[in-house]
């Protein structure tokens, strides 16, 4: 994404127009378009070619937007796990991996970040009735890598908020589930976990329709980015007016919801009813 809106930006600074782009490279303007919103894989020679179209000489310039195409073909740690990793889900993953702040809702199940093994292992099989035992092992192994980035040297800021209904719905057992909300009193304490409920004493909250993440970036090029989640995939949204939208009734939630600092007592008054 990075680099398509780098290119974009040379193209229109050059004065070039999607036609006279695509004839340098002999492919359609529809090629072009792609290229620039991330839709297709970019090509080295197809960026070398670009670049001195769009009148890029700088030697350093031009190493700096190869390695950048280089990086961007390079296929994540995931990539490993695509024999059950689900083409939408691997978009989430990667742009999980390179935020800088992650920001959900979560009405039914603990955020898989925080997920324990025997938690994990216990909703994805609700989830998926017909997979075997083996894809949910991968499943839940890749879930546990996911969770490696919290313990990084540059985590992300972590700042959920939960239904009580997540505290609420056994899963797995009773052992399962007091594992679960002891894992979830301990990222409390981590300095980049923010963690709300909205208990059901609050009443109805702007989004009571489905889980969603909204992913912020370092990267200036790169927007604000929702993935709101179905029953079979999920669809993301980049434009501003859709963002704002989740961005607001997330806020107004965070408002209504038990306050970060009250988390911890809350999850134990919990904890002893289980």
């Amino acid at each position: 994404m990075v680099l398509g809106k780098r290119l974009a930006d040379l193209r229109e600074k050059a004065g070039i127009g999607y036609e006279q782009a695509a004839a340098a490279l002999d492919v359609t303007h529809a090629t072009i378009r792609r290229m620039e919103k991330a839709e297709t894989g970019l090509k080295i020679p197809y960026v070398e070619k670009l670049l001195t179209t769009y009148g890029v000489r700088d030697p350093e310039e031009v190493e700096g937007f190869l390695v950048l195409a280089r990086e961007a073909n390079r296929p994540g740690w995931w990539h490993r796990y695509r024999d059950v990793l689900p083409e939408w889900f691997s978009a989430f993953v990667s742009l999980e991996g390179e935020a800088n702040l992650i920001r959900a809702y979560e009405p039914h199940y603990v955020p898989g970040l925080l997920q324990t093994e025997d938690y994990a292992r216990a909703v994805l099989r609700a989830g998926l009735p017909h997979a075997s035992d083996e894809e949910i092992d991968r499943l839940v192994a890749l879930r546990l890598a996911r969770q490696a980035r919290l313990a990084g040297d540059e985590p992300p800021l972590l700042w959920v908020v939960m239904d009580e209904t997540v505290l609420r719905r056994p899963i797995g057992g009773r052992a399962v589930m007091r594992a679960q909300v002891d894992r979830l009193i301990e990222a409390c304490a981590m300095p980049r976990v923010r963690l709300q409920v909205m208990p059901f004493a609050a009443g109805p909250h702007p989004a009571m329709y489905g889980p969603f993440h909204i992913f912020r970036f370092e990267l200036q090029e790169l927007p604000d980015i929702v993935c709101s989640e179905s029953l079979v995939g999920a669809v993301y949204f980049d434009e501003r007016e859709d963002v704002s939208t989740y961005l607001e009734a997330l806020d107004r939630m965070c408002a209504q919801a038990t306050p970060a600092q009250s988390t911890e007592a809350f999850l134990g008054g919990v904890r002893k009813e289980i």
